[in-house]
């Protein structure tokens, strides 16, 4: 094997790389509902524009020799492609854990029963809501709820470890608690409650979905009871409301450091929203190997480590583990990719992402902007 240059940051500098954990495959952005809040991109890539079968298979081999250990697939709502099954049998060859992210919705027991022998491992469900209503409401899927209840006893009988996966934001906050006792009652091993990020479709309804911050201050009192309440029964994740923190998350748990993205059109990502850096390339699997995209290219370079960082992340003593917050949301809110995460205290703009995030919160507007597929997808 010929010798790789050493991995580079933007700006030429030597960084480390080691092996990701985890590969988001997004084999799809078709989907039967039409969330709000959704992350995808608002230019949904087409259907005819799908990584065929055969390259994921390839893809999910490349990713178990880079140092991969697990592979979420999802979409859109992955269900949506007819050669689901020999996906997922081709990431069980490759001896890649396999976790399912679905809505539920068009997955027969039948289907679901085929999806156990090709090799899913565990099933994360989707949940806009804890009663018909909100749930049909918020996905744009009229009778959406009870087609995921049914799949839910589905997921039981046939044995699969359970996650549910409860995105939070201000027209369905004040039902947490019922969100959590729902996963309890379907036998969930994990709740991932996770407040709405403002990417994509999200960010088109920032004044219907931005929460209070009370609202916020009481989810986390919510999570902590129910995290000792559930201890050893059930875990929960939860992401917070960072417009409403004092610190932002860190990004990917740091760029290009423990997991990546491959889109339905073979793009790989460092996340999922990197695509709104507008100066930002990224390689495809079509035409170059997984590995030379993690350790080599340009976009995965561009903010590994710390040496990207100017101030004040560069010499605070959290760099290391907020890694100067989200990359895109600087970019949205800031301008500047490079830029400390506004969401943090130490911004100088942060003033006016509060500001901005209470006058959202502070709307009365309930209307949304439902994700939709433009004709011709």
């Amino acid at each position: 094997m010929k010798d790789q240059p050493a991995p580079h940051d933007i700006d030429g500098n030597p960084v480390s790389s080691g092996p990701p954990m985890a590969m988001l495959a997004e084999i799809t952005h078709r989907c039967p509902l039409a969330c709000p809040y959704c992350s995808n991109p608002v230019e949904l890539t087409r259907a005819q524009a799908e990584l065929p079968a055969e390259d994921w298979v390839r893809v999910f081999r490349e990713a178990a020799d880079l140092g991969v250990l697990q592979v979420h697939i999802s979409g859109g709502e992955p269900g949506a492609r007819r050669d689901l099954a020999q996906i997922v049998a081709g990431a069980k060859d490759a001896r890649l854990y396999v976790n399912l992210i679905t809505s539920g919705i068009g997955i027969s027991r039948t289907r679901l029963i085929e999806l156990d022998r090709a090799g899913v491992d565990h099933v994360q469900l989707s949940l806009q809501g804890i009663r018909p209503d909100m749930a049909d409401r918020i996905s744009g899927h009229p009778g959406s709820w009870d087609k995921k209840m049914a799949f839910a006893d589905w997921v039981t009988e046939i044995g699969f470890p359970l996650t549910i996966n409860a995105v939070v934001h201000r027209q369905n906050m004040d039902r947490l608690p019922d969100m959590i006792d729902l996963a309890e009652e379907l036998g969930a091993r994990r709740i991932e409650v996770a407040t709405v990020q403002f990417h994509g479709w999200a960010d088109l309804n920032r004044a219907a979905l931005m929460p209070t911050r009370e609202q916020a201050a009481i989810a986390r009192q919510v999570v902590n009871a129910a995290r000792i309440r559930l201890r050893g029964r059930m875990v929960i994740d939860y992401v917070p409301a960072d417009h409403h923190a004092i610190y932002p998350k860190a990004c990917m748990g740091g760029w290009g450091s423990t997991g990546l993205n491959v889109a339905p059109d073979g793009s790989v990502l460092p996340c999922h929203a990197a695509p709104s850096i507008p100066w930002m390339r990224f390689d495809n699997v079509r035409n170059r190997s997984l590995s030379d995209i993690w350790h080599l290219s340009d976009a995965f370079n561009a903010f590994r480590g710390t040496e990207w960082m100017a101030e004040p992340c560069r010499s605070c003593e959290r760099k290391n583990v907020d890694f100067g917050g989200c990359r895109c949301q600087a970019m949205a809110l800031a301008g500047e990719a490079r830029a400390t995460d506004p969401v943090c205290s130490k911004s100088p703009l942060h003033a006016q992402v509060v500001a901005r995030a209470e006058e959202d919160a502070a709307t009365d507007r309930d209307d949304f902007i439902y994700r939709r597929m433009k004709k011709g997808g």
